[in-house]
């Protein structure tokens, strides 16, 4: 029997192992790298934060077809990433594409500082610049069926029509959530066409970025049976057969018409034997690591855990699955980013106990919310916002980055917001002055499409419930990002609105038939968020209106200023060399519109999303708000000094 030398055997495994890869992804993926124009240096910042980058995502496909993040505190180091599932896959084959596509776009392009890549069903893509809701349609690639139409004019007008249509609906309609399927008949078959767009798009973008999309494709294979393109901001698809609304993988390689469907029985083989190969290598690891693991045990690990910290964490993860994906961050470290606790640390006070300032291991900057032992948020509040948040991914919700339960230390690690709170800048004479009308817009802005995604685009349908300046943090470029869940609640597809025995939330932004009735619902966070909508554009606080106007809120004398045609006498004094009028009395309306009494009155958060968008889109009147909300004693005293009043914050324990 033929001896081979030690070091033989190892060259021979990876040789087979790469080969195995090449031909695996031979067809696909696709890619675009920026070559050597821009390239990172091995063992770099930037390259650890495109691998810690990267190897976040798949997790996050867990839960969401589409997300964007970024890695770095250095902004020449700072890496961008995004990635888009085919909205019709589930959230588990979107884990596994972007599994694939995050381990496919190193190999492919390696050292490039930018780079994008395209599985069969979903893409990801990373730079070293900002792209978000940026349109790129450069580089698009088509692809098509090699087989022929009979009769290529009337089939490319067939598919035109059709995919021009999609691509209004998908870019326009918000219901559409940027996607849109239709199937067609055209003689004797039916056409199957799909478009998307990456959801950090606006819809006029959406739609220019699908039009050019369908006449690259049409001028290039207008011919063809079936013809996809890859965009790096749309997809754009049509086959004679049904490859979308529950088509399976064996189905769609079945098919003849499959686009590349003749190397997919190869590429299936090739991957089978990857894994095993793989999976016998990753058992050999993990033995090892075990081992070390319990050596290591032994020899105790009380520096960066207390002696308990195991037992909250392995509760925590018996009671979500999904928390075993997700950073469990010790207390010992904990103390040591924030000089344990330490007041000169300390960035304010919030409902549930202070929040600190700390520096993690790493360099990060982050912001560490710690439960009060007196607070009234338990471990019900507390499991259920980490649950929530982690389950939530939107560029206008706060990011939580750990989490730690030890003894009664319960503690909460989010993305630190150099800009504090949006009340501290908005209520505050000196500092309000970095609020422009073009800054207000976009928090306005930003909020809504949050409170959107809470209520329609994520994979849950959440209601906020104490949507109120405090609660929405302000990044370095004073885009808003919403925060606070521990009074969130979860809606099934089927329920329009619950009930509650006890009331939790602020007075001056909790909606009359939830403060007076326990009812809440969607509509409940359009009133909040037409509340703060009116403190953003006035600058004034809505608790406490009444002790400098004889009215008992903000929301009431806005109401009674526009029915006299004084509108503009709310208008915030630091706004008159930046904001039109006219804008200010629409942005006005709009509040109005939000905090009417009536629910039913009430408009959705998409049909705000479309107001806000929209100058064209015709407003209806406002009927009145709740006469007042929250308690007030004295509508004739004068206040002093305007930031000293603060909203009263009321919470219970919700029944579960």
């Amino acid at each position: 029997m033929v001896q081979f030398p030690k070091t033989i055997l190892p060259l021979l495994l990876c040789f087979l192992i790469s080969l195995l890869f090449d031909l695996a992804f031979a067809d696909p993926p696709y890619w675009k790298c920026s070559g050597n124009v821009s390239n990172y240096a091995d063992n770099s910042t930037f390259q650890k934060n495109l691998r810690s980058l990267l190897i976040s995502l798949p997790s996050n496909a867990s839960v969401s077809k589409l997300y964007n993040t970024s890695t770095g505190n250095d902004p020449a180091d700072r890496v961008y990433g995004l990635y888009m599932c085919l909205n019709y896959v589930t959230n588990e084959t979107c884990r596994d594409c972007i599994n694939t596509a995050q381990s496919a776009i190193v190999t492919l392009c390696p050292s490039s500082k930018e780079a994008v890549v395209w599985e069969e069903m979903c893409q990801l893509r990373y730079s070293d610049a900002n792209f978000f809701g940026k349109l790129n349609v450069a580089d698009n690639i088509p692809l098509d069926n090699k087989k022929n139409i009979s009769d290529p004019e009337k089939f490319e007008s067939v598919v035109n029509e059709t995919l021009r249509g999609l691509a209004k609906q998908a870019a326009y309609n918000l219901s559409a959530k940027m996607y849109a399927t239709r199937d067609v008949p055209f003689e004797d078959k039916v056409v199957y066409a799909l478009v998307q767009c990456t959801t950090d798009l606006s819809g006029d973008d959406c739609g220019h970025c699908l039009q050019k999309a369908i006449k690259d494709v049409l001028r290039e294979f207008y011919f063809s049976i079936g013809a996809r393109l890859l965009s790096r901001s749309c997809y754009v698809r049509y086959e004679l057969y049904a490859f979308y609304d529950g088509a399976t993988e064996a189905s769609i390689s079945s098919n003849p018409n499959n686009n590349k469907g003749d190397g997919r029985g190869r590429k299936i083989w090739m991957i089978t034997i990857l894994t095993i190969v793989s999976a016998c290598l990753a058992i050999l690891v993990l033995g090892s690591c075990v081992c070390l693991a319990k050596r290591r045990n032994k020899m105790g690990n009380s520096e960066n855990l207390g002696p308990n910290a195991l037992l909250p964490e392995q509760s925590f993860k018996r009671r979500s699955p999904k928390a075993q994906e997700y950073p469990y961050i010790s207390l010992a470290s904990i103390h040591a980013a924030t000089n344990k606790f330490s007041d000169s640390n300390k960035l304010g006070e919030g409902g549930f106990g202070p929040v600190y300032k700390g520096i993690l291991s790493d360099g990060k900057e982050v912001a560490i919310k710690r439960l009060s032992s007196c607070s009234e948020q338990g471990a019900e509040e507390f499991t259920n916002e980490v649950l929530l948040i982690l389950k939530l991914q939107h560029k206008n919700l706060v990011r939580l980055l750990g989490f730690c339960v030890d003894g009664e230390e319960k503690l909460l690690v989010y993305e630190y917001m150099p800009n504090s709170s949006l009340d501290v800048i908005l209520f505050d004479s000196k500092k309000r002055a970095q609020l422009d009308w073009s800054r207000r817009l976009n928090i306005i802005s930003g909020i809504a499409r949050g409170i959107l995604y809470l209520h329609e685009d994520s994979r849950l349908r959440i209601i906020h419930r104490d949507l109120k300046a405090s609660n929405v943090l302000l990044d370095n470029d004073m885009n808003p990002k919403i925060s606070d869940f521990g009074m969130a609640r979860i809606f099934s597809g089927s329920e329009g609105q619950a009930n509650t025995a006890i009331i939790v939330g602020t007075y001056g932004y909790m909606a009359p038939e939830y403060a007076m009735e326990g009812i809440y619902s969607v509509k409940s966070d359009v009133y909040g968020f037409g509340v703060l909508l009116l403190e953003i554009i006035t600058g004034r606080r809505n608790a406490g209106f009444h002790r400098i106007k004889r009215v008992p809120s903000l929301v009431v004398s806005a109401w009674q200023v526009w029915n006299e045609g004084k509108g503009l006498e709310l208008l915030d004094p630091l706004l008159l060399d930046s904001c039109d009028p006219d804008e200010f009395l629409r942005y006005l309306h709009i509040g109005l519109l939000c905090v009417q009494e009536d629910a039913q009155d009430r408009p959705t958060m998409s049909s705000v999303v479309v107001m806000l968008r929209s100058e064209t889109v015709t407003l209806n009147q406002p009927e009145k708000p709740a006469l007042s909300m929250g308690r007030f004693t004295d509508h004739n005293v004068e206040a002093t000094d305007n930031n000293s009043i603060n909203g009263l914050t009321v919470s219970g324990v919700m029944p579960r």
